[in-house]
């Protein structure tokens, strides 16, 4: 039961993530995001990755409960939570904006999905008219880019 709390909660944060990254990131707290979309800051730290301690936060006070109260459901969703944040800062960071060259030729077409999403994504340097604001989830129309531009090759 609860593996399945963290794999439930690991799927729901991409909801929470759209949500939160939309009306929030590029709402009410665009300040913080905005260096993100415009790269307005110099050097290796953006206002945006300030994101990063504030979501981690909810994370740390359901794992304190969750721990206190004997391995209740708390703790196992701040599993759930973690693992998402560390999932994102794998393929975000890394993966996408290569603030650590790794896997920069890759030929996996959901990865190639994604990084095109998320270049969609940044085509807006303002918080208005943005698209895909979601994380794991790839719109189809990013995997029809990916294999009828294979096609045109062949």
């Amino acid at each position: 039961m609860n593996f399945l709390i963290v794999v439930a909660t690991f799927f729901a944060m991409e909801g929470l993530t759209w949500v939160i990254h939309k009306y929030v990131m590029h709402g009410f707290m665009w300040s913080l995001h905005r260096d993100h979309h415009d790269h307005s800051t110099d050097g290796p730290i953006e206002c945006n990755d300030y994101f990063f301690a504030i979501f981690a936060v909810p994370a740390i006070v359901l794992m304190y409960f969750g721990t206190v109260n004997n391995f209740s459901p708390l703790f196992y969703i701040s599993i759930g939570i973690t693992l998402y944040g560390m999932a994102y800062f794998f393929v975000h960071d890394i993966f996408i904006h290569q603030r650590f060259k790794l896997l920069r030729d890759t030929k996996n077409p959901y990865l190639l999905a994604i990084r095109r999403a998320h270049k969609q994504h940044h085509k807006h340097t303002g918080k208005e008219e943005g698209e895909c604001f979601g994380f794991l989830w790839v719109p189809v129309k990013y995997f029809k880019m990916y294999f009828n531009k294979n096609k045109a090759l062949k």
